[in-house]
């Protein structure tokens, strides 16, 4: 059993494979957090403490006892209303108008098997893989009820949070802050390391000292953001790629989110994970409920490394579903870049015959394909084929694809209207606008009220009348701006929107999901501006970033790298010069970045030279041999961007037989030292060859020492190398 209740003491136990959760019901009903680390074994309630503390008030029952004080104590879900005046996972407003909850336990199930969410994607596991803990609160005089949801995978040393707060009383209340997880930890120094950016440049690590006060990181935008991604991760000065602990927090949700960490006066550190709360009133009537998104947490004694392959193992096996989680992608090549809006059928035609040619699986016709759409100010939500500027309909076009050996695929950005469009002409009211006021406009388009049913009935009809028309195998789902106007004509609310917004979307994604299980969603926004584990339940893999260049991404894909696998980094190879930065890159060096990704290629192969069209072959042949490794293995960062000249990586099989390291160096000097890349994983006691040169090199010193590069492959523009070794009998 993970989960175990010692009823005596109303403790709670949760072990996985190497961490130990412990939370504790007291005398007075209020649930408290003990232990959360190493797995140990016993009763931690030693560590709570119980003082007289000026200003920290006491709850009635506790009469003269001034020592207890929920201001004070570590809790599992603290309430706005106990007298605890640090950040709070949930306040409401009464229909009497009064502001907060006291949330005292009442009951518990544990059952084999991980819990699901009600229209939210969340983590997966049958009945062998998983347990989930219930544990139920309630306000006896408000009359309302929190559940709080435990999901427990212990040989990946996962433990999922969720909560559902429901109104059992007969007045309306409104809900104005319901986050998914807290953590307390009574002592301790930490360091938060955080995911900032911004269009192109997604997913930048940033690592700070926890000082007194609160650090938040979040998205108010409607989605989870290219400016903060919501993982966060809490380490312990010292930690390290491989050693020291360090507590991941991940969450299951592609809107606005909110990460809060604080170091209280008595230097108790609290982490909260949740929904954003911005402009968030949701009403609750008589037996209604809302549910918070869930985060999956995680803790790793073994460094940074070994919280990342938790979580990467997670989103693997427990949240990617379908066809794809795990047989190989298709290699692809996007026309974006090769051919933006300017093109007809039969420039789509000749750019698949280029790709057949160079052992392509995959052509995408991205954006300038529908209604009268050859600028980006028209002609979004008619989705309707443009056959006058293809020549032909588009089923003919897949099949004359498809006889090449071609698989076809399609650019959507089903959420958002150009007023340019019959669908906006029609129906105006469509679009989330604030009454009498001009709507804000961003890429000179508008969003899509997905709080509706009807609007979302009404896109999905017309998205699948165009996937009906042939063979597509591929669909890239973009959306290319934020949130605004946040106001939908319907409901005459601004409190529910956005959440309800977020449900319309996994709503039209789960039906797309059911109808064409063949096909394969890759997810966008502007790049990368929704890479979170939510619209991976949907998505398999998510356009890394808009940005191509192959030394910009060595900097994005290493922070993504954190919280998600390489299988959902969508990577290409590109053009040069590139076309974001005007860089010019080695053809060898895009390749060795992009294959750290799904892989693909983002240009037009009529430019390229014979050289250049037969590198492309070997490329598609070595990721091919190699795409097993790559997307099942554990991922290792074996450099940091930030502080060395040259980022390294790799990949180890699962069994520790065989590994891919991978470096590209990005700054050069004259009579440069030599460069050592020291690998990790590796089994110590094995001996490695590598496959190209035949070397034999011993695990141990591998990991200890490391490697040094060929001294000629340090010099020029960008150079990369790469290393593929095999563990062999001695």
């Amino acid at each position: 059993m993970s989960i175990n209740f010692n009823d005596e003491k109303k403790i709670f136990t949760i072990q996985t494979k190497k961490t130990t959760y412990q939370m504790m019901v007291d005398d007075y009903g209020y649930l408290l957090h003990l232990y959360y680390g190493r797995k140990t074994h016993g009763i931690m309630d030693y560590l709570l403490t119980y003082n007289d503390r000026g200003f920290s008030g006491n709850p009635y029952e506790a009469e003269r006892d001034r020592t207890y004080s929920l201001d004070t104590l570590p809790q599992e879900y603290p309430a706005a209303g106990g007298a605890d005046y640090r950040n709070l996972a949930i306040n409401a407003v009464n229909s009497d108008g009064s502001y907060g909850l006291d949330m005292r336990y009442v009951d518990y199930e544990i059952r084999d098997g991980k819990y699901s969410l009600q229209g939210l994607p969340a983590v997966y596991a049958d009945e062998k893989e998983a347990q989930t803990l219930t544990i139920i609160l309630e306000d006896e005089v408000k009359q309302i009820r929190v559940e709080l949801y435990y999901g427990v995978l212990p040989e990946i040393d996962i433990i999922t949070r969720a909560a559902k707060v429901t109104n059992l009383g007969a007045e309306t209340i409104h809900i104005n802050k319901l986050l998914s997880s807290c953590l307390d930890l009574v002592h301790g120094s930490f360091e938060v390391i955080t995911f900032y950016g911004k269009h192109c440049m997604e997913r930048e690590t940033q690592r700070k000292t926890v000082g007194h006060g609160t650090i938040t990181v979040g998205s108010k935008r409607g989605m989870s953001s290219h400016q903060y991604n919501p993982c966060v991760i809490l380490t312990h000065p010292k930690t390290t790629e491989g050693s020291g602990a360090c507590f991941g927090f991940e969450l299951v949700y592609s809107g606005g989110f909110i990460a809060e960490i604080e170091k209280d006066q008595f230097n108790q550190t609290r982490v909260l994970m949740g929904m954003s709360h911005e402009q968030l009133s949701y009403p609750l009537e008589h037996s209604q409920s809302l549910i918070a998104p869930e985060v999956m947490m995680t803790f790793s004694g073994d460094g940074l490394a070994g919280l990342s392959h938790n979580f990467h193992d997670c989103i693997r096996d427990h949240i990617i579903r379908g066809k794809y989680q795990k047989t190989p992608r298709p290699v692809l090549l996007n026309s974006w870049e090769a051919l933006y809006m300017d093109f007809n059928g039969k420039d789509i035609y000749q750019l698949a015959k280029s790709c057949a040619d160079l052992d392509i699986d995959l052509l995408v016709m991205d954006d300038g394909w529908f209604g009268h759409r050859d600028t980006d100010t028209t002609s979004l939500g008619d989705w309707v084929v443009n056959e006058e500027k293809l020549g032909e309909p588009l089923g003919h076009l897949i099949e004359r694809i498809n006889a090449l050996g071609m698989k076809f695929g399609i650019w959507f950005e089903p959420e958002c209207v150009s007023e340019d469009s019959d669908l906006y002409r029609a129906h105006p009211d469509w679009a989330l606008a604030v009454p009498g006021r001009n709507p804000i406009r961003s890429r000179y388009q508008l969003v899509l009220d997905f709080s509706r049913k009807e609007v979302v009935d009404a896109v999905f009809d017309s998205v699948c009348k165009v996937l009906d028309q042939g063979n597509i195998e591929y669909v890239k789902w973009d959306m290319n701006r934020s949130l605004s106007d946040v106001y939908s004509a319907a409901t005459k609310n601004q409190g529910r929107v956005f959440y309800d917004y977020v449900l319309g979307l996994y709503d039209f994604l789960e039906r797309i999901h059911v109808r064409y299980p063949h096909i394969l969603i890759e997810g966008c926004s502007g790049g990368g501006g929704r890479f979170d584990a939510g619209m991976l339940y949907y998505t398999p893999q998510i356009w890394c970033s808009d940005n191509t260049d192959a030394v910009d991404r060595l900097k994005i894909q290493y922070g993504t790298s954190f919280g998600y696998p390489v299988c959902t980094m969508g990577s290409h190879v590109s053009d040069v010069p590139n076309h974001q930065t005007g860089r010019v890159t080695p053809l060898e060096t895009r390749k060795t970045v992009a294959m750290a990704g799904t892989f693909g290629y983002e240009l037009n192969p009529a430019k390229l030279s014979d050289e250049e069209k037969n590198s492309i072959r070997q490329q598609v042949a070595e990721y091919r041999a190699l795409q097993n490794l790559i997307f099942t293995g554990d991922y290792y960062r074996l450099s940091d961007p930030y502080k060395q000249k040259y980022s390294a990586w790799s990949f180890v099989s699962k069994d520790k037989k065989e590994c891919l390291m991978q470096l590209v160096v990005r700054g050069v000097q004259g009579n440069p030292g030599v460069v050592y890349v020291r690998f990790a994983g590796l089994d110590p006691d094995a001996t490695y060859q590598d496959v190209e040169t035949g070397k034999m090199y011993p695990g141990q010193a591998l990991n200890y020492m490391g490697m040094p590069m060929p001294f000629d492959m340090i010099t020029g523009e960008y150079p990369a190398h790469s290393v593929h070794m095999i563990a062999v009998e001695q």
